[in-house]
């Protein structure tokens, strides 16, 4: 009850809304991103989908789709969880013992791979799967070994009816099957579009992966219960390696999508929103110790008529009770919009299955309301404390009198935020690769907490300084830049907003153009091939041998693409790394015709069964070099210890890691090149093969998915930024709305209505400069030591897109400034 609001703190809202606005919106806007946010967060957390093609399934038994990373022993030890790059796989021969549970009726292993058929691709199962997805003969009989059933789509495509032969090209090779009947689709391979099948007994090696299975689906007898037979296939399974599902927990067996959906919907709401909420919190703190700073001297009249500190502590903290509730309120609302839209945006861009829903509830709303509750609790406590233990006689002394000296504590921490901000720096500066970029991550907050800590003298330096130009600039400039000495208070709080909009802005936006420009001019200056074949689908098996005999043609080198999982980082902080990784169909020294990797170490030629070559970036954070065995795990889990024959420099740009292609093969879904690197030739005749480009062409296609890949990072940039730039703005118009009775005094005195304009914008103009400047240096102290480490190469800055964030943060600095100077000036 101490806590309700009294009479007081309802009166200081009534009678004086203008300085509760300011608080109010900045409460707003950070319950607005911290719901946001929530909410994605959450979805990551509950996303399922349901499942389609083992809806008829009871119980899925499949492989663990996540890599277990054990660092650290005893007490210390830590287990992580990284998602594989492509399907891990169970033992085929599981399908027997799973069938000798109680209840279950069979066990049928299910395998599903790419065929390609002329120019068009089918996708390929096993006869088996016919029993869970109501697929069903129209003519014919089931599949033998050397035979398939085609559905309507895929007969006609090939022209084909039961008893014909055509020509079917697998991962592994390019064969003639006999059409041994016609069947229609059942539900659970509908969506799939052109569909054969194949024998049980020779799927899993027409798939490449002899002797294994995507899943085995277990059916049950009638009656028998959907739990009960889990437990008996979990314990007949038991040892293993393989997990039983059920519910829709088997959507996300047949569904990988679903997995790096919660990891993309779980990273945005939990790491960006962490950084978004302490954005949050830290400006609305900022704005509510302005609010209070701002009534400092009705507080010290308080002080002076008798008012206790218990009375004025009270009064504060039933300000925030007031106006907090109701601001995150407010500000859910608009957080539920913003989650919508972008949680819309990730699903057009594939990031998100179609099937998942966004999941709204009220635990991040609470989350939200409470946030912004106690920041401004907090806040409020800390900006009233002075004037509340003011002893009554001094209270309206000290209150006429800004003081430019922070208090103790805030010195201390500051000066510590600071040396750690710098020692960071220093150690990003050392490190290389993951190391320097996790390092430079904590620069930007530590700088960003220092210069709030240290506001004032951080302002008044400021001031003084780019305050210079200004005293020699006519009466208006040097009135402005006297004022921003004197109120260095004041200036602080205006400046920090656009310190934060200009670091985060500039961190996030520079980080991305700069990855984009090494990894561009690595692509271009790698590829020196005369000819680039690909295929969406995969090319033809036999693409290279058959590109080797076009005439003219030096050199054809088939490239499978996909990602391993690396082992980085050092002593007890290690993780596993997504690199990608390039499975080259022939030699090393065939590869340097057509593909220049720079190599820094070590030789190509030694690539081979056993032996690759990697990135010097990934070299130095794997802690490897050439002669090294490194532990990698395939795309499939499979765990491999090759040895580093040869370390370049161009792995952004191509691939981090090379390896020979048979080594590869075998633990991809999909096991046709993805591209293929022709030297010598005419492009016409390699026109069968799939879409052919030169080396230019090729790299803008690459530079097409990198930008559409890099969205998220400027979504980040445009939230964190327009929030900053909100609260920019919103700290500007309360500090102009204060100084009422200031531009009144001006007036009175003599200043014309334009002089005090042209004084305040040159005010705002300084407030911007100064925002602007310390931004940019606490960017720069990141991004350089993090591209050193990420690409070696110093940040790559366009002027055009610095100049219109620099542009945008003068722009709103000056308008946030003129339209409430007006306001106020016409009364």
């Amino acid at each position: 009850m101490k806590l309700l609001p009294n009479g007081l703190a309802r009166e200081a809202v009534r009678f004086k809304p203008a300085s509760f606005a300011g608080t109010f919106l900045a409460l707003l806007m950070a319950a607005l991103i911290v719901s946001a946010c929530g909410i994605l967060l959450e979805t990551g957390l509950r996303a399922s989908v349901p499942p389609k093609r083992y809806a008829e399934v009871p119980v899925v038994a499949a492989a663990d789709q996540y890599a277990r990373f054990v660092t650290g022993s005893g007490d210390s030890r830590f287990e992580s969880a990284t998602l594989l790059p492509d399907t891990a796989r169970v033992d085929a021969a599981l399908a027997d013992k799973a069938a000798r549970a109680p209840g279950v009726e069979a066990a049928v292993p299910d395998f599903t791979f790419p065929v390609r058929q002329g120019d068009g691709v089918l996708t390929g199962h096993g006869w088996g799967s016919h029993a869970f997805t109501g697929a069903a003969l129209t003519s014919g009989a089931a599949p033998r070994t050397g035979e398939v059933v085609l559905d309507a789509t895929a007969a006609r495509a090939a022209k084909a009816g039961v008893g014909d032969t055509v020509t079917l090209e697998t991962a592994t090779e390019r064969a003639d099957f006999r059409v041994s009947g016609l069947a229609r689709a059942g539900s659970g391979d509908a969506a799939e579009g052109a569909t054969g099948w194949f024998a049980d007994a020779q799927s899993s090696a027409l798939a490449g992966h002899p002797g294994k299975a995507d899943a085995i689906a277990v059916l049950a007898r009638d009656g028998a219960d959907a739990d009960t037979l889990a437990a008996g296939v979990r314990k007949a399974l038991a040892g293993s390696g393989a997990e039983v599902h059920t519910g829709d927990g088997r959507g996300a067996v047949e569904d990988r999508g679903l997995g790096y959906a919660k990891e993309t919907l779980s990273g945005l709401g939990g790491s960006f929103g962490g950084i978004a909420a302490m954005v949050a919190v830290f400006t609305a703190s900022g704005t509510v110790g302005l609010s209070v700073a701002q009534r400092a001297r009705e507080f010290a009249l308080l002080r002076a008529v008798g008012a206790t500190p218990r009375q004025i502590r009270r009064a504060v903290a039933a300000e925030a009770l007031l106006v907090a509730p109701a601001a995150g309120l407010v500000g859910c609302l608009p957080g539920v919009g913003l989650a919508h839209w972008w949680f819309g945006q990730l699903k057009d861009r594939g990031a998100v299955p179609g099937a998942v829903d966004l999941h709204v509830s009220w635990i991040p709303l609470v989350v939200a309301v409470g946030t912004g509750l106690l920041t401004a609790l907090a806040a409020g406590w800390a900006a009233g404390r002075r004037p509340a233990k003011t002893k009554p006689g001094q209270a309206l002394t000290e209150a006429s009198v800004e003081r430019l000296r922070p208090g103790v504590i805030r010195t201390v921490l500051g000066l510590g935020a600071l040396v750690g901000g710098g020692f960071l720096t220093v150690l990003a500066a050392r490190s290389a690769g993951e190391d320097a970029a996790n390092a430079a991550l904590g620069v930007v907050m530590l700088f960003m907490l220092a210069v709030a800590l240290l506001g004032p003298p951080v302002a008044w330096l400021c001031a003084a300084l780019f305050g210079l130009p200004l005293s020699g600039g006519g009466a208006a400039a040097s009135l402005a830049a006297a004022n921003s000495r004197t109120n260095a208070r004041r200036l602080a709080s205006a400046i920090t907003p656009i310190v934060l909009a200009m670091a985060f802005t500039s961190t996030l936006v520079f980080m991305h153009t700069s990855e984009s420009h090494v990894a561009d001019k690595q692509l271009r200056a790698g590829i020196t091939a005369d000819h680039v074949v690909t295929d969406p689908a995969g090319l033809p098996a036999d693409a290279v041998d058959r590109a080797a005999r076009t005439p003219g043609v030096d050199a054809a080198v088939g490239l499978l693409g996909t990602q391993v999982l690396v082992p980085v980082g050092s002593g007890g902080d290690r993780w596993l790394q997504g690199s990608a990784a390039q499975g080259i169909s022939g030699s090393g020294a065939q590869l340097e015709k057509v593909q220049d990797l720079d190599v820094r170490s070590g030789s190509l030629d030694r690539v081979g069964k056993g032996r690759i070559a990697i990135d010097k970036t990934l070299a130095t954070s794997a802690r490897v070099e050439v002669g090294d065995k490194l532990p990698i795990y395939l795309p499939d889990g499979t765990r491999a210890a090759p040895e580093v024959v040869a370390v370049y420099g161009r792995g952004l740009g191509l691939a981090a890691v090379t390896m020979d292609r048979a080594s590869l093969a075998a633990h991809v879904t999909s096991g046709f090149d993805s591209t293929l690197l022709v030297r010598g030739g005419d492009a016409k005749a390699l026109a069968p093969l799939g879409e052919v480009t030169d080396a230019s062409g090729h790299a803008v296609e690459q530079n097409t998915d990198r930008e559409l890949n890099a969205w998220a990072n400027y979504t980040m940039a445009g939230v964190l930024g327009g929030f900053a730039a909100v609260a920019a703005v919103n700290t500007l118009v309360m500090t102009v709305l204060d100084r009422r009775r200031e531009l009144g005094m001006l007036r009175l005195i003599g200043s014309t209505r334009r002089q005090v304009m042209r004084m305040l914008r040159w005010e705002g103009l300084l407030v911007a400069v100064a925002g602007i400047a310390l931004g940019t240096a606490i960017a720069a102290a990141t991004l350089i030591p993090m591209m050193r480490g990420l690409t070696g190469e110093a940040p790559y800055v366009p002027p055009s897109v610095y100049a219109a964030l620099a542009g945008g943060a003068v722009g709103l600095g000056l308008l946030a400034v003129t339209l409430p100077a007006r306001a106020a000036l016409r009364r």
